[in-house]
């Protein structure tokens, strides 16, 4: 219920009455049985409200009916963050995903709304004189989501050419994943000096951003940044949003931030494991981060438990996101853990007229010693394996 508050405010709404039901079944009709009903018409009454929001799904009966006994609006969880989606989708195909899951939410619910959907229509592109509103409205919604899929399985295409682009180079890829407000919009900025909008808001990213990191051996690797996870997050916004999660199944690492100062931080990290293992990404190696340890009165009272918990991790570490500590362990970590591209120790011997191949070897090599003669450059290095092949005739031989 906590959560569904702040999903709530996130909205823009003002939470004014909580109410917890609990019944052995629920009710066909109205969810909640018709004494439940009469309490809450009296309730939202009182206050003037606007809207009730339910945590559970309603069907599209059951929303009809507590309209009618409540006198008020009323949606479920799926509908209310599908209006933050809305809210917050800033890039074309963030919108179209966004779109695609409001289309198919609301198409099993045009069904029973009254006398609106009895109206006759006629003309080219409808049946002619006889069909109802409600059959031209679900043609409608069928042509657009079937747009909508063909305009994301571009954008697939599309995704798959750049991932295939960034292959032929060795740059490994991290994703940032993490249950919402988790703070990996604030990590991402720090470590890539992106401007990514982050706030205390619930589901503040939606369109993913990737940018390049260096690692303390100078390798390179592309940081991706994702839409939070969340208990109970719709089927169809997963599907809907199949196109921006690929970065996530795509990735070399998962860097699973996770909010050490939540009182519910295991069940969410379980969650987030969860919904990880429902794209195939189970077997990825996982980072796990216990951030947010400026709000903890001890910071090395981080739940260390929790990095034991759920799926093994392949390591962690505690940081701050908002005021940098611990960020330098974080990136040892991640140049650990990664696979691509490995760093080896080699010593080469470089000309002194060749300053290209010396610059190189300082920009993306992590330079141990450095000795010049009277016509070469002694250099012992750890270099990656990609800029060993390119300085390869350089190199001595053990």
């Amino acid at each position: 219920m906590a959560e569904l508050a702040l999903l709530a405010e996130s909205a823009g709404a003002i939470v004014l009455e909580q109410v917890v039901q609990t019944r052995p079944a629920p009710e066909a009709a109205t969810l909640i049985g018709s004494g439940k009903a009469e309490e809450l018409a009296i309730l939202a009454g009182q206050h003037q409200a606007d809207v009730v929001v339910f945590d559970q799904e309603l069907t599209p009966t059951q929303q009809r009916n507590l309209e009618r006994a409540l006198g008020c609006k009323v949606i479920d969880r799926t509908q209310l963050i599908l209006d933050i989606f809305a809210r917050r989708a800033r890039t074309r195909e963030g919108q179209i995903q966004v779109e695609l899951a409001q289309l198919e939410y609301l198409l099993p619910r045009l069904a029973g709304r009254g006398k609106e959907m009895s109206r006759l229509g006629g003309g080219i592109g409808t049946r002619g004189p006889g069909e109802m509103q409600l059959e031209t409205d679900r043609r409608r919604i069928f042509r657009r989501t079937r747009k909508i899929k063909e305009e994301l399985e571009q954008v697939r295409r599309h995704r798959s050419v750049q991932r295939r682009q960034r292959g032929a180079v060795p740059l490994a890829t991290a994703a940032l994943v993490g249950y919402t407000n988790a703070g990996k919009s604030t990590l991402f900025n720090r470590l890539t000096q992106a401007a990514v909008a982050a706030d205390a808001r619930l589901f503040a990213t939606l369109d993913p951003t990737i940018r390049a990191v260096t690692l303390p051996s100078n390798r390179r690797v592309l940081l991706s940044d994702t839409v939070g996870f969340i208990q109970n997050l719709p089927t169809n916004l997963i599907q809907s949003f199949r196109a921006t999660l690929e970065e996530v199944s795509q990735a070399s690492l998962l860097v699973h931030v996770v909010d050490a100062s939540s009182e519910s931080a295991l069940e969410k990290a379980a969650h987030v494991d969860k919904v990880l293992a429902e794209l195939g990404c189970a077997q990825t190696p996982q980072l796990l981060v216990l951030n947010k340890i400026d709000l903890l009165e001890d910071a090395a009272a981080a739940p260390e438990p929790l990095a034991r918990s759920g799926r093994a991790p392949a390591g962690w570490v505690r940081l701050s996101a908002l005021t940098g500590e611990g960020l330098d362990g974080l990136l040892a970590a991640v140049d650990r853990l990664l696979p691509v591209d490995p760093v080896s120790r080699l010593k080469l011997r470089i000309p002194l007229g060749e300053g290209a191949a010396l610059h190189l070897l300082h920009e993306r090599a992590r330079v141990l010693s450095l000795s010049y003669s009277a016509s070469e450059c002694e250099v012992e290095a750890e270099v990656p394996e990609s800029i060993a092949r390119r300085l390869a005739s350089f190199i001595v031989k053990a």
